[in-house]
């Protein structure tokens, strides 16, 4: 009896990634930018769809700063000489895309929104940088659905986070100018409760006009009382 050929294993599509463009999301609910990503099947079975998991990352050892820029990040990463051991990737966002059929190449967007928590190390580093570009890393994971051999149907292969890293660098007024857009120059900082009903009573009792007209009459307050201190 004549055993029956063996099925060929499915041929895993081999998948290139390259993010090739950036720009705002004109009518997000809150600042985001467009991330343009192509991919590209480079050998193996058509792509049925992809489920697309991405990591973005902010490469901080990859770009030179300033004096300026330096002690702006001082709280975030210690002295610049402590920057070879001390300085690590940001993690900024995590995404999933669903990537439709296609046979040789396709492009999808990555939405990503840019937090303005001034709590967070992304938001700290961003207003940090405020000129050059910002170097990205975006990781890729996911399963890719294809062609099962003899044509029986989807076969699923895993995406390994090795496989699709691709680098971009990001115009840091481009944040600036999206963020500006939506909160008007105005960082958005978080209070306790009990911390805000203090101040509030410190404006109404100074007859100050808005809560940023205390804290800043605090602030000079503070520097008067720090200067006399160091003269005396």
């Amino acid at each position: 009896m004549t055993a029956p050929p063996a099925l060929s294993a499915p041929v895993t599509p081999d998948l290139a990634f390259a993010v090739t463009g950036v720009r705002e999301e004109r009518f997000a609910a809150l600042p985001t930018l467009r991330f343009r990503l192509e991919i590209t099947r480079t050998g193996g079975s058509p792509v049925g769809s992809i489920a697309l998991n991405t990591v973005l990352r902010i490469d901080v050892a990859r770009r030179r700063y300033g004096r300026e820029t330096e002690d702006a990040l001082a709280e975030l990463f210690g002295a610049p000489e402590q920057w070879a051991s001390g300085m690590r990737p940001l993690t900024w966002a995590r995404t999933t895309v669903h990537v439709p059929a296609f046979d040789d190449r396709t492009a999808v967007d990555i939405l990503v929104e840019c937090p303005y928590d001034t709590e967070l190390a992304v938001t700290k580093y961003l207003r940090a940088v405020g000129e050059g570009d910002v170097p990205l890393d975006f990781l890729f994971s996911g399963t890719v659905f294809h062609q099962a051999p003899g044509g029986r149907g989807l076969a699923a292969s895993r995406i390994s986070w090795t496989d699709g890293d691709t680098r971009y660098a990001l115009p840091a007024g481009l944040w600036h100018s999206l963020t500006d857009r939506y909160h008007a120059g105005s960082p958005w900082l978080r209070l306790s409760r009990d911390t805000y009903d203090r101040l509030d009573a410190y404006r109404a009792r100074h007859v100050l006009g808005s809560p940023d007209d205390a804290v800043r009459a605090l602030l000079d307050s503070a520097a008067l009382h720090h200067s006399g201190t160091s003269t005396s």
